[in-house]
Parts: structure tokens; sequence; C-alpha cells
């Protein structure tokens, strides 16, 4: 069992529902729990199935120098880049028509 964490923006509510089976809501779009491997790859397939136009983090405590890892779904101007074996965040460039 480990620690995850699943931050959503923009998602559908039937995902919303899916998530607090498993998870407890502590603020809007964040969840968190002590799960299984297991269970937090089927959420993580849900969130796939389910997540539409939203984005989706999900980060668990893991045995890495970092001592988690994360993974993301959907668009974000934070992606995911390694980086002499960890796992960092990088950020794309504002988009020109965003930002007027």
């Amino acid at each position: 069992m480990a620690m995850t964490v699943v931050v959503t923006e923009n998602i559908p509510p039937r995902l919303r529902g899916r998530l607090a089976i498993w998870l407890l809501q502590v603020r809007a779009g964040v969840y968190v729990g002590d799960i299984s491997k297991r269970i937090r790859e089927m959420i993580w397939q849900q969130c796939e199935v389910y997540c539409d136009d939203g984005n989706i983090v999900m980060a668990w405590a893991t045995n890495t120098e970092s001592g988690f890892d994360f993974q993301t779904l959907g668009q974000n101007r934070r992606i995911p880049v390694e980086m002499d074996g960890l796992r960092l965040v990088s950020f794309l460039p504002v988009d020109e028509d965003d930002a007027l």
C-alpha cells in the first residue's frame, strides 16, 4: 500500500464519483488515499476512459530517489521530463493566443 494523490481539473462528474469510491476528496479536485498498486492502476484506467477534456496528475509514494513517482493525463502546460534518472516537471511556453 502506498499513499496516492490525484489532482484533477475539468473532469466530468462520473469520474469524480469513481475517484470518490476509492479515495477521499480533501479539496475540490484533490483526492488522497493509501491504496495498493492494483487499485492505483485500476483508478488510472478509469481516468483514461472518463477524463474527456480534463487533465489529471497522479502521484504515489515509491522506492525511488525522490520517494515518489507520478503520471499525467490530458492537456496541461506542465509536462513530465526525465533528467539524470529523476522525474521532473517542465513548463511549456505560454500560447500567445491564450495570453491575450
